[in-house]
């Protein structure tokens, strides 16, 4: 089998080091990739927007599934696309895409289809956002539409932060077109978990539940990021939960896809929070999380391309998915300033002396090769520095015993990655 993954990011990677321990995979192509992705597959320096280029690529070399990583892709309709040339791929279509797209999208399809979420209004004026504004209960959160790499939304305790983001959003276009209709929703209490779903049109499979952690401080203080690290199983989602999740969110996504002509094939990603009442949606993503593919992918027990190309096919009823045995937790080492601005270029240090931890593998994120051929930093969120142990807490010595051996010039990373989980186990 040949595999084109699309991306070149973290979660790329883990998609490469997955499916490359599959029998039956005889070639990996990652379109743009990165120096570590390079290590176990052919990079091919397309870009992931060019979608034309990619599938052209993807039937040239004769490409047996299509794997695209990032969201962009899909929400631009590099499935469909596949689909015309004949080419099986692991991802929605474009119009199923928009649960990711576009939140607004997601929301009236909720409602739509009796799926819990939050109380929300959608806005394409100004003024009648920041009126909506003077009457919500406080706090109250506020998202762009669209696509703003997990950064389009702030949970904002007064007015004056709301109205101040929405004119950010809408006024000074902080996220482009992202931001021409805002959503302003209730804000849920609870804990947040991820769950990820494989579906193939018509049955889906359940991934062990992750938990990321957004904020890019410890103790969740700080700015939104994409994510500065993750880990699984969670244990607040119980086998009574994850039924509760299957027949009342993922399966009615399922169901309801396939109602309005559009069978959804690829990553169910929901974004939840554990509230009083149940899980309720926050989010949909159409894609693998990331970091929480860094940390859900490793426990994977399985062929992980056998699995995908079953979904592509609609066949995902015939793969049987043994369930996961162990923990695994991902810590992200970002860029000194991130998500604000930082500098690349930075020469990393340890990278090997980390994967002699045993049960650690180091995520390639944003990093580049310089001209002396060492590997530098090039973007925000550098490393995801996953472990795999029999248990939580084992991840967690794994894990933060491999950070403690990578460096470089201003690197950052939190402390507290699990903490809430690990918590619970000591209690």
């Amino acid at each position: 089998m040949k595999i084109l993954v699309v991306g070149g990011g973290g979660r790329e990677h883990a998609l490469c080091w997955k499916l490359a321990q599959s029998p039956k995979v005889q070639k990996i192509f990652c379109a743009p990739g990165n120096p570590g992705i390079s290590a176990i597959a052919e990079c091919v320096n397309i870009k992931d927007s060019d979608l034309e280029a990619l599938v052209d690529f993807a039937q040239d070399k004769g490409v047996d599934l299509v794997v695209p990583g990032p969201e962009l892709p899909l929400v631009m309709g590099i499935a469909d696309l596949c689909a015309e040339r004949g080419i099986p791929v692991f991802g929605p279509r474009k119009y199923a895409a928009q649960l990711e797209g576009s939140k607004a999208f997601a929301r009236e399809f909720m409602d739509r289809h009796g799926i819990p979420s939050a109380e929300f209004a959608a806005f394409t004026d100004l003024d009648a956002a920041l009126k909506h504004l003077e009457t919500v209960p406080l706090p109250t959160v506020v998202k762009a539409d669209g696509l703003a790499a997990g950064k389009g939304v702030a949970v904002c305790e007064t007015r004056e932060a709301a109205q101040d983001f929405v004119r950010e959003l809408m006024q000074d276009k902080k996220f482009g077109d992202s931001g021409a209709c805002v959503l302003v929703e209730e804000c849920l209490g609870g804990e947040e978990t991820s769950i990820l779903a494989i579906a193939d049109g018509k049955t889906f499979t359940l991934l062990t539940p992750a938990q990321d952690h957004k904020r890019v401080w410890d103790e969740d203080k700080g700015p939104n990021t994409g994510g500065m690290g993750a880990y699984s199983p969670v244990s607040l989602v119980d086998a009574e939960m994850i039924q509760e999740i299957s027949e009342h969110i993922i399966q009615p996504v399922v169901r309801g896809m396939e109602q309005e002509g559009c069978p959804f094939t690829g990553v169910i990603y929901a974004g939840l929070m554990i509230t009083y009442k149940g899980p309720h949606v926050l989010e949909f993503n159409v894609r693998f999380g990331d970091p929480e593919a860094q940390a859900v992918l490793p426990l994977v027990n399985g062929d992980l391309a056998t699995m995908l190309l079953a979904a592509a096919r609609g066949e995902l009823a015939t793969v049987d998915v043994p369930p996961a045995d162990k923990a695994a937790m991902c810590v992200v080492m970002a860029a000194g300033g991130y998500p604000g601005d930082y500098e690349n270029g930075k020469v990393i240090y340890g990278l090997k002396n980390a994967e002699t931890v045993e049960g650690v593998v180091v995520f390639h994120a944003g990093t580049a090769f310089n001209e002396k051929k060492e590997i530098v930093t090039s973007g925000g969120r550098v490393l995801g520095v996953t472990a795999v142990g029999d248990n939580l807490p084992a991840a967690h010595h794994r894990a933060y015993e491999a950070v403690s051996r990578i460096q470089w010039d201003g690197v950052q990373h939190r402390k507290d990655i699990g903490k809430r989980e690990l918590d619970r186990i000591v209690k």
